[in-house]
């Protein structure tokens, strides 16, 4: 899987390719009237890519289209990538997945939960639970993020200059400090809530292996899979390459264009975010899942062991929960009835609750600009979907997508 192209026909790997088109014929619709500027899939089953399609715009008002090479901002899609990074360091002893992460962070050494009050006056009482790795990994942490706007909390990390960024000034360890310093939503391990946890644990990541979190992804994972696009910035020789960004802004009935936020794509970050921070090609993103497919390994290279991927895949919520019920509601296009959640991913249980034609043990996550990807071990399937319209809640596109792929296979 070197190269990017279609390296075997459908219907040798289960699946029809008239069926298939329905993608296609789908989603070009959504470019005809507006709703995107462009989009990519790739599709590979059984370690051989059945389909890849781009249709529309990487950049509408240069009228440049998208290609197989156009770099796409990844945004959450990051998250993964930083839990492999984690996993590999697990697997060789740094630490252990109960142990409190003040144990190398003692600014977290007394999280203290918000109990009430508005974000400007508020009252806290010390957790009696410490924050553990466990608990980034899940999403379990107590931690929250700035862009939620529907807790208290939320609020009180905008008003301490976390609004869709960071506080001048704040590297990777000036941020996590800054969180440590704010009130938790919850007592760690009570509740599921999406936040800030893994860009935590990509400090975490730096102190475990002496290394930057960039310099730790190109020398272990990057390099290894031959992710020759990924990285947290487009080096100024690419940017031509760089797919322009569009928003849904409140009240409005139509797209713009949002050069403002994406244009931190083309500069050398502050702080490095293993939250969110990376961009990438359809080409690396398909290698990284497929690695993940394929039980850790690709090409030759292993990163992870067979069992330890199977684990990172397992619903590690308590007494096997659902993200509905042991979640905290937030904006998303998807159910999350029948979903759980692994070590830095989603994973679907009930197919039949998820209302979708997926597999039990299917594990995926996306992006805030709408990408999507997913590995499938029963289908032996691995998809990756690139666009660019924040935020990812606009369209059903995810759901839509998953419904389109698993009705073309036909063994």
């Amino acid at each position: 899987m070197s190269d990017f192209g279609v390296t075997a026909d459908p219907a040798s790997l289960g699946i029809d390719g008239d069926r298939l088109a329905r993608i296609d014929a789908h989603f070009e619709q959504y470019v005809d009237d507006g709703r995107l500027a462009g989009w990519q899939v790739s599709v590979a089953r059984r370690g051989e890519i059945a389909h890849i399609a781009s249709y529309g715009h990487a950049d509408l008002e240069a009228g440049r289209a998208v290609e197989l090479d156009t770099i796409w901002r990844i945004y959450s899609m990051t998250k993964p990538i930083t839990s492999v990074a984690a996993m590999m360091l697990y697997e060789q002893g740094r630490f252990e997945l109960m142990d409190p992460i003040s144990k190398w962070l003692p600014e977290f050494s007394n999280p203290r939960i918000y109990t009430g009050g508005s974000a400007l006056k508020f009252s806290t009482v010390p957790a009696t639970e410490p924050i553990r790795v466990w608990h980034l990994l899940t999403h379990t942490s107590g931690l929250t993020y700035d862009f939620h706007r529907v807790h208290v909390t939320d609020e009180i990390y905008r008003n301490a200059g976390f609004d869709m960024g960071s506080p001048k000034g704040l590297d990777l360890a000036g941020c996590v400090a800054a969180w440590a310093a704010l009130p938790l939503a919850f007592e760690p391990g009570s509740e599921w809530l999406y936040s800030v946890a893994t860009d935590v644990l990509g400090r975490l990541v730096e102190i475990w292996s002496g290394q930057t979190l960039d310099a730790y992804f190109a020398d272990h994972i990057l390099r290894p899979l031959d992710m020759r696009d990924t990285g947290f910035t487009v080096p100024e020789a690419d940017r031509d390459r760089l797919a322009a960004l569009y928003a849904m802004a409140p009240g409005l009935a139509e797209k713009i264009r949002y050069d403002q936020f994406g244009k931190a794509a083309t500069r050398v970050p502050a702080w490095l975010s293993g939250g969110g921070g990376l961009v990438s090609t359809s080409r690396d993103y398909l290698r990284f899942t497929q690695m993940l497919l394929n039980g850790g390994e690709l090409d030759g290279v292993r990163l992870l062991s067979p069992r330890t991927v199977k684990y990172t895949a397992s619903n590690h919520l308590p007494g096997g929960a659902d993200l509905t019920s042991y979640g905290r509601p937030l904006f998303a296009e998807t159910r999350y009835d029948g979903v759980g959640f692994g070590l830095g991913l989603a994973v679907t249980q009930d197919p039949v609750a998820y209302k979708s034609l997926t597999s039990a043990g299917e594990s995926y996550w996306g992006g805030m600009a709408s990408t999507a990807f997913w590995f499938d071990p029963q289908e032996e399937l691995a998809v990756v979907f690139m666009t660019q319209l924040l935020p990812s809640s606009t369209y059903p596109i995810r759901t839509q997508l998953k419904q389109l792929v698993y009705q073309s296979l036909v063994d």
